[in-house]
């Protein structure tokens, strides 16, 4: 039938799935055909019975093979072997779903498509940030193994680890000041059911993070866009906004501003404030992209001291999307109201996720990976930005670091048409007007650095460019006719 190495690295039970697997491919054992029971091949192969059951549990939970209770195993008819998969839920790319569409494309990562507007980093920059071996430590020193419960503001050691990195960086915190979350989107969540209800009013960014105005939307919030400028929200705007609307509550990203890149400036972080404590709103701070942050940056949360401020972040984007981890820091009296909501909503985190980043951040080797993550991201910033360019996009005022440039397409072009076409030739491209809580037109377009940098995009916007180039010097050639006649 076929035989096993027992001298190698491949687990045995690895080694019977995978030949059982090629002999239904290639018909060897046809649809239907009956396989040996499992003692008779545990006995044939010299083997434990338990091995063979860890193969056959797998080629059953994969649709190879059936039991029919004690007639045995058999091999899927073709019928079943063959049966396509439903397929997934596709949303439309219309403008009204644009932003949700854009991250459906950003996590499903479809093969073929360049994700040169996406928020996330290319799997292979993270996949050695988490060693397998963190996932059995974590496992061999929680408290009941996969039987281990989490408590619903975050493992004691792990939100201590967590207020030691916000130390690092100048906001002082306690594990007491820490909540864990799913990432930054839960984080957002957990304050708008915390702290909001419908008929509210709320600040945002304007450009700013697109998948929170439809989240707000929701809920039947008011908002009021504040132009972002290259070192903060514009004052002005923001203070005549809080004199006019008083709202509840502002949300604003202040280092590395997706989708511009900007950061805040100190003078500027002091006057939002002095107007928050003037007209008495919560500021949600977000700080998801701060990882990428190279030297330090000023935040909210470390010149508030937390009062009034609350901060969250996530390790989704730097190190692992498959943990899913985030946190928010605040003060106890509104990270209790935080909790609640949390417990209503999800009740706790998995504790293995929890363990897993304990060992993590336990390990030391944060800053490291850090540090790496930034001289690549800078070094495709630079390529990117020079390939770009060459093709015709203008950077007025690029940012200092972080994955996205904030590109400004050439007079004339049709944004709208253009992301259509580029989707068609499998680049996925995102209009800035997307990034407006009022999608105000706009002639921007962002590019996340880690893909901008493929030849594929440069050399496709530099012949669509060049075309409205053209035809742009062609009218003026003619206006300059008409003129002279």
């Amino acid at each position: 039938m076929f035989s096993i190495d027992r001298l190698s690295n491949i687990p045995l039970s690895n080694q019977i799935e995978e030949n059982l697997r090629r002999l239904v491919e290639n018909r060897a054992l046809p649809s239907g055909a009956k396989l040996m029971s499992i003692r008779q091949l545990a006995t044939h192969l010299a083997v434990s019975t338990n091995t063979v059951v860890v193969a056959y549990d797998r080629l059953v939970a994969g649709g190879v093979i059936n039991s029919h209770g004690t007639a045995g195993f058999f091999v899927c008819s073709t019928s079943d072997a063959n049966r396509v998969s439903p397929d997934e839920i596709a949303l439309e790319a219309g403008e009204q779903q644009e932003p949700v569409w854009l991250a459906q494309q950003a996590n499903d990562q479809r093969a073929g498509i360049l994700l040169a507007s996406s928020g996330t980093l290319p799997p292979t920059w993270l996949q050695d940030a988490v060693p397998g071996t963190a996932v059995q430590r974590a496992l061999t020193h929680s408290a009941a193994g996969m039987a281990s419960r989490c408590p619903p503001q975050g493992l004691p050691e792990l939100r201590e680890h967590i207020a030691q990195l916000l130390r690092g960086i100048g906001i002082s915190a306690d594990a007491s000041h820490i909540l864990t979350t799913f990432g930054g989107t839960h984080a957002i969540d957990l304050i708008c059911r915390s702290f909001l209800q419908a008929g509210d009013t709320v600040l945002v960014e304007d450009p700013g993070y697109f998948l929170m105005f439809g989240r707000l939307r929701q809920d039947g919030i008011r908002l009021i866009p504040i132009k972002r400028n290259v070192d903060g929200l514009d004052l002005d705007e923001l203070e005549a906004a809080c004199h006019e609307h008083r709202p509840r509550l502002l949300f604003v990203q202040t280092a590395l501003h997706n989708p511009t890149g900007w950061s805040s400036s100190a003078s500027n972080l002091h006057k939002v404030l002095m107007l928050a404590q003037q007209y008495g709103f919560l500021i949600a701070e977000d700080d998801v992209h701060g990882h990428f942050q190279q030297g330090h940056a000023t935040r909210l949360a470390s010149l508030s001291g937390l009062n009034g401020v609350i901060y969250y972040s996530s390790f989704c984007k730097a190190l692992s999307p498959a943990l899913r981890m985030g946190y928010l820091a605040a003060t106890p009296n509104l990270l209790k109201v935080l909790m609640r909501t949390k417990i209503h909503s999800v009740m706790t985190m998995p504790a293995l996720n929890e363990y897993v980043l304990l060992e993590v951040l336990k390990a030391g080797n944060l800053r490291k990976h850090l540090d790496r993550l930034q001289r690549k991201i800078m070094a495709a910033r630079n390529t990117s930005t020079r390939q770009l360019s060459e093709a015709g996009v203008l950077f007025e005022q690029p940012g200092e670091a972080g994955i996205f440039l904030w590109g400004t397409m050439p007079e004339g072009l049709n944004i709208d048409l253009l992301v259509q076409d580029a989707y068609r030739n499998k680049i996925l491209l995102m209009r800035g007007a997307a990034f407006s809580a009022n999608d105000t037109p706009d002639r921007h377009i962002r590019f996340n650095v880690a893909f901008s940098q493929q030849p594929q995009l440069s050399d496709y916007l530099r012949d669509r460019l060049k075309a409205v180039a053209e035809a742009h010097s062609s009218l003026t050639r003619a206006s300059v006719v008409n003129r002279a006649s």
